[in-house]
């Protein structure tokens, strides 16, 4: 957003955004620039230390756009989490204008490694947490006759290499349901699908393959920053009404 808007276009430019998985990455960049553009963010992730480092930190800049940054515990394997921190939005602000859907894990191996338990867990996550998102607000956006729908996924919704087929398939999962989503939805709803390359976060770090975790050391090499991604939200966030931004993939330039 312009920082010369008149206070009457900051105040109808301004949107209540709830964002998942704000405590770091991708999400906490997501949450520390829009908060910073003028609009009132939800940041919700279950480390709620971090989140308070990160509502401070971002304090100044959010007041000087009118916005705010309010960190909330959330767990988004929990449905009744996800509805009560969407209710809390919505009651504190009087509508909920963005569900920014970023919560996601990666602990990526081999089928044969067996690592079951990583299997659900992905799955409980990148899935599942998805779906109660969109349990939650799907009401409220059609109630109140619009919001918009952002899901972060992955260009691994779209290729699959040695060590990513759960992974690989939990976001095509979440790309296939934005996209029926998008697709069901009224007009007055928006539904955007951003895919990242690689991105310097903490995603690699859950990685407990030996082999999985040597490959990702070099495929991060050049990784770019978790902003180039908040950009992009931003972007679709700031089209007027009538323009709907279904995809958006962004990769470093190095990465093919």
């Amino acid at each position: 957003m312009s920082t010369n808007r008149t206070e009457a276009g900051a105040s109808e430019e301004r949107k209540v955004v709830l964002v998942t998985g704000a405590s770091s990455g991708i999400g906490e960049a997501v949450a520390a620039r829009l908060a910073a553009e003028g609009h009132h963010v939800v940041a919700g992730a279950r480390r709620t230390d971090r989140l308070d480092a990160l509502a401070e930190r971002t304090a100044q800049a959010a007041a000087r756009s009118g916005g705010s940054l309010r960190p909330v515990r959330l767990d988004v394997t929990d449905r009744a989490d996800l509805d009560a921190f969407v209710k809390a939005a919505r009651d504190r602000h009087g509508r909920v204008d963005v569900l920014v859907s970023n919560a996601g894990v990666m602990p990526l191996s081999r089928l044969d490694s067996l690592l079951v338990d990583e299997w659900d867990r992905m799955i409980d996550v990148n899935v599942r947490g998805l779906l109660y998102g969109i349990a939650a607000a799907l009401p409220v956006f059609g109630a109140q006759g619009g919001g918009h729908f952002v899901t972060v996924a992955s260009v691994g919704a779209h290729e699959v290499v040695p060590t990513s087929a759960v992974y690989s398939g939990t976001k095509h999962a979440a790309w296939a349901i934005t996209e029926g989503l998008r697709q069901e939805s009224d007009p007055s709803i928006r539904v955007t699908t951003v895919s990242p390359g690689v991105v310097t976060s903490e995603l690699a770090d859950s990685i407990t393959d030996p082999g999985a975790a040597e490959a990702m050391r070099a495929y991060r090499a050049h990784a770019m920053e978790p902003d180039a991604i908040a950009a992009a939200v931003s972007y679709a966030l700031a089209q007027p009404p009538g323009v709907d931004v279904n995809e958006i993939v962004v990769r470093p330039s190095r990465q093919r």
